[in-house]
């Protein structure tokens, strides 16, 4: 490594957040970038590891160590080829992505990682900047047809290493534009929308035919699609959420976070909702059940829209502060962990089981809750009353939806609907079909959709042609 002792010379710094009250006034991305030297400074930090765990905690594989030292050295564009070797869309990871990989650094035994995910942030957005990212054209064209369905991160990374590889690559998506839940689920302050166009631009650059407003299935038949081409990926996403099935369900005002957050992510790039009931937090009290970072992107967009106030209910047990190192590192660890959303309003409650919705005239009105102990038992006398005009339901993810596009192809589906499909070639039962990302997987992290697109590919590219260049 270039500095050898700057673990012990240079404490982490990590990037910093505009102040909340002014964030919340609007939906742009609100992380302010290191300066290049604090960037090098934290690259500087890696300390050369024998065994760099930080290889374990990253799903694509990411060379880390190596373009921290050549961030260290100043040769950003060999670390930004470097970091494009392993991972079609860094910009992507450097902002969404929880960061397993820091979990897993040497330097979190001290609670001090090195910041990855913020040197990956910044190696990416500057290979735009400087013009270093641009159309990979294949060689040579192989002539083999391949068409992907989704263009969430898993489609949209098997599109490129296809196209890349030669065949002529179509990609159908169901919605007006390219991106699955990273357009449509997650907020644009965490994720601004052009981040996602420049790389449907250069993709189409590279040969992609996007087909939009497609939902195969149900515009297009699956037979016609198989008969048309060498090879089906479906990299349709888990969409199927975790219902709460009790007394008041049915009441106007309790919606899924996945019909709540797609409204908000159209209006703010201008495209037409639809001709559905608008779901706005404005002037209402807000109750999220459900922890994790749907909840979170939840809390903030319902802030932002001027919500009264917001509670975040968790069935489990608040988890510790921090985790006992000894027993959990290099893997990822169980504990609190506290989004930018949430420092911007929000009351979090633990331990919380919802027994029934109240309404009043068939609308939502109240939450009727008890605690629930380790065992998720209730306890006795701790019933309580919760106030809500709107309640998001962000308890996760349980299949891909089978009706359509799954049930037409004949694809078997293993024991929690998912298509059935091993990583080693994500072949799917039925010929000439394979399966990768949330399809594949179940609800996950955007860095293994992108890992599983890409090995996919590979897995495509080595059927059709007899061998692959394709990195796995």
């Amino acid at each position: 490594m270039g500095k050898v002792t700057g673990f012990l010379e240079i404490d982490r710094q990590d990037r910093k957040y505009r102040p909340a009250h002014d964030r919340i006034r609007n939906y742009q991305e609100f992380v302010i970038p290191l300066s290049e030297q604090g960037t090098r400074d934290q690259a500087a930090r890696c300390m050369n590891c024998g065994i760099p765990y930080c290889h374990t905690g990253c799903p694509v594989n990411n060379q880390i160590p190596d373009w921290n030292d050549l961030v260290y050295h100043g040769d950003w564009e060999a670390a930004a080829r470097n970091l494009h070797s392993t991972n079609n869309f860094p910009e992507f990871t450097g902002r969404v992505c929880p960061a397993p990989c820091e979990a897993s650094c040497t330097l979190n035994l001290m609670d001090t990682p090195v910041t990855i995910k913020t040197i990956e942030c910044s190696v990416a957005d500057r290979a735009w900047e400087e013009g270093w990212v641009k159309p990979e054209l294949p060689k040579r064209k192989t002539g083999k047809k391949v068409a992907v369905i989704g263009s969430g991160p898993a489609g949209l990374a098997a599109a490129q290493q296809l196209a890349r590889a030669g065949h002529e690559v179509h990609l159908y998506e169901k919605n007006a534009k390219a991106g699955g839940l990273l357009r449509y689920g997650i907020p644009d302050f965490k994720l601004e929308k052009t981040v996602i166009d420049r790389r449907v631009t250069q993709m189409e650059a590279e040969g992609v035919v996007f087909h939009y407003n497609v939902n195969v299935g149900v515009d297009l038949k699956v037979e016609e699609l198989k008969a048309a081409y060498d090879a089906v990926l479906l990299t349709g996403g888990a969409e199927k959420p975790r219902d709460l099935p009790i007394p008041g369900r049915e009441l106007d005002g309790v919606h899924f976070a996945m019909e709540f957050l797609p409204q908000q992510n159209r209006r703010v790039s201008h495209e037409p909702v639809g001709n559905v009931e608008q779901i706005l937090a404005g002037g209402k009290h807000v109750v999220v059940i459900g922890g994790g970072d749907t909840g979170s992107d939840c809390i903030g967009t319902s802030v932002r829209q001027g919500a009264l106030s917001v509670t975040q209910l968790e069935i489990m047990p608040k988890p510790p502060e921090k985790e006992n190192k000894l027993l959990n590192w290099p893997n990822w660890p169980l504990k609190l962990r506290t989004s930018s959303s949430h420092e911007e309003g929000a009351e979090r409650q633990f331990s919380v089981l919802t027994e029934r919705f109240e309404g009043e005239n068939g609308r939502v009105k109240a939450l009727h809750c008890i605690e629930v102990d380790a065992k998720m038992q209730k306890v006795p006398g701790s019933e309580f009353v919760l106030k809500a005009d709107l309640v998001l339901l962000a308890m996760g993810f349980v299949a891909p939806v089978a009706e359509g596009l799954v049930s037409e192809i004949g694809v078997a589906r293993d024991g929690r609907g998912n298509v059935q499909a091993t990583e080693e070639d994500y072949k799917t039962s039925v010929d000439k079909v394979w399966a990768a990302g949330d399809m594949r997987r179940g609800q996950s992290l955007v860095v293994w959709a992108i890992r599983e697109g890409r090995q996919a590919a590979r897995s495509i590219d080595l059927a059709l042609m007899g061998k692959s260049e394709l990195p796995r």
